[in-house]
C-alpha cells in the first residue's frame, strides 16, 4: 500500500513538502515516500550544503520550476528536509510528483 506524501498549503498559494534524503547514493531517484515524506536519492555527497542544494535542483527539474521557487525551511543538516515551494499548490506538487513515485 502506497502512503501519501503529506504536503501542506502556505498562504502564499505554494506548499510545504517534506523529504527524506539519502546523499551519496549510485543515482539521483525518487523512490517512493517514507513516513508522509518524498523519498530522494541524491549521488552528492552531504558535505558543505551541496546535497541540499542538488536537491533544490533535483526537484525544481522534475516540477518543472525555476530553483528560486523551492527553498530550505528546516532539516539543513539532517536527512528529513522541508522545502518550501512557491508558485505551485500542493495539488499540483502532487499530480506532478505522482507518476514519478508510482514507477
Amino acid at each position: 500500500m502506497n502512503q501519501p506524501i503529506i504536503l501542506r498549503e502556505t498562504p502564499d498559494g505554494g506548499c510545504i513538502l517534506p523529504v527524506r534524503v539519502h546523499p551519496g547514493a549510485r543515482t539521483n531517484a525518487v523512490n517512493g515516500v517514507h513516513d508522509g515524506a518524498l523519498k530522494v536519492s541524491l549521488t552528492t555527497p552531504p558535505t558543505d550544503g551541496r546535497a541540499n542544494d542538488a536537491l533544490i535542483a533535483f526537484l525544481a527539474e522534475r516540477l518543472r520550476l525555476p530553483r528560486a521557487r523551492i527553498s530550505l525551511v528546516g532539516g539543513a543538516t539532517s536527512r528529513s528536509k522541508t522545502l518550501c515551494i512557491a508558485g505551485k499548490s500542493a495539488a499540483e506538487v502532487h499530480a506532478a510528483l505522482d507518476p514519478i513515485i508510482r514507477c
